[in-house]
C-alpha cells in the first residue's frame, strides 16, 4: 500500500487491476490545458480530474479561489472511475505536484488512505520510458464510501482567534515575495495572516521530486522547533492548493496529522476586517 509516494518504476510495477490513475495537469492561466494535454497522451488507463471541476466547490466570492468540493458529489465521481475500499489511486501531474497532492488531501479527507503521489510527475515517467497513450480508459464503477477523515481542517473563524489565543502555528505555502506582500498578482490583497511562517512548497522539492524524509524532516524541524506537534500545525496558502503539498511532505518527513486552512489567503483577504502582515 502506497500512502504518501509512488516512483514510477512502482506504479509500472502495480498490477493495473488494483489501480486507479489520476491525471490531474492544470494550468491556472489556462484552465482548458490539463484536459487538452490528457487527451494527447497519458499514463495508460488514467483518468482526468479537473481542478476547477472535480477537485474544487463553488466559489461565492468569501470562500477562496478553490474551496472544498462537496464530499458527496466527489464521492460520487470517484466511485464511477472504480475507486473502491481496497483500491491503489495514484495521482499526478506535471508541474511541481501541487494537484496531485490536492487531489492526495481529497482522497485521504474521504477517508481512504491507499493514495500516493507520483513522485516527479508525468516528466519523470516520460523520462524512464513510461507508456504513454490516449486510448479511453475503461470504466469499473462502483461506490466510493466516506469513511473516517484522515485529514482536519480548520475555518476563518478559527484562525482569527487563533491571533488572540495562539493554539496553532499557521504555515503559509506561497512564495517569499507573496508572503511579504511584494508583487501579488493573483489575489487583490497583498500579505500574509499575522504571526504565520512561511514554507515555500517548492522547497520540499529536489530536482523535481521530493527530498528524502530525512531531510524534509530536517528542513521542517529548523522551521518549527525540534519536537514540534504537527497536530497544532495549520497549513495554508493562496487557495488551499499548495498547501497541500506542504501537508504531503510533514507526512513523507514522519509528522502527520497537520491541519488544513482550506478557503486560505482568499478567503482569508476577502474580508477587510481580517488583519493583515506585510
Amino acid at each position: 500500500m502506497y500512502t504518501t509516494l509512488i516512483s514510477c518504476q512502482q506504479l509500472m510495477d502495480e498490477p493495473g487491476e488494483s489501480l486507479i490513475v489520476l491525471d490531474c495537469r492544470f494550468q491556472l492561466d489556462n484552465p482548458d490545458y490539463g484536459h487538452a494535454a490528457y487527451e494527447q497522451g497519458r499514463i495508460p488507463g488514467a483518468h482526468y480530474l479537473h481542478l476547477d471541476y472535480h477537485l474544487s466547490g463553488s466559489k461565492n466570492g468569501q470562500n477562496g479561489r478553490h474551496p472544498l468540493p462537496d464530499g458527496q458529489r466527489l464521492a460520487v465521481d470517484l466511485g464511477a472511475l472504480g475507486v473502491g475500499e481496497n483500491t491503489q489511486v495514484v495521482a499526478y501531474d506535471d508541474g511541481t505536484g501541487q494537484y496531485a497532492a490536492r487531489a492526495w488531501w481529497l482522497l485521504r479527507w474521504l477517508g481512504h488512505d491507499k493514495v500516493a503521489v507520483l513522485d516527479g510527475g508525468f516528466a519523470a515517467w516520460q523520462a524512464i520510458g513510461g507508456a504513454v497513450d490516449a486510448e479511453p480508459p475503461q470504466r469499473r464503477p462502483c461506490r466510493f464510501a466516506i469513511r473516517r477523515s484522515l485529514q482536519a481542517t480548520v475555518d476563518a473563524g478559527a484562525v482569527l482567534a487563533n491571533l488572540d489565543e495562539p493554539a496553532f502555528t499557521v504555515v503559509d505555502a506561497r512564495s517569499p515575495e507573496r508572503f511579504r506582500g511584494v508583487g501579488e498578482t493573483i489575489d487583490p490583497v497583498g500579505g500574509h495572516i499575522p504571526g504565520a511562517a512561511n514554507r515555500f512548497f517548492m522547497d520540499n522539492l529536489d530536482a523535481g521530486r521530493y527530498k528524502p524524509a530525512a531531510r524534509l524532516r530536517a528542513e521542517w524541524e529548523a522551521l518549527l522547533g525540534e519536537g514540534f506537534d504537527a497536530a497544532a500545525i495549520v497549513h495554508q496558502c493562496g487557495s488551499g492548493v499548495t498547501a497541500c503539498h506542504n501537508l504531503l511532505a510533514m507526512e513523507i518527513a514522519g509528522f502527520p496529522g497537520s491541519r488544513l486552512y482550506p478557503g486560505s489567503w482568499s478567503e482569508w483577504c476577502s474580508d477587510p476586517a481580517r488583519p493583515v502582515a506585510r
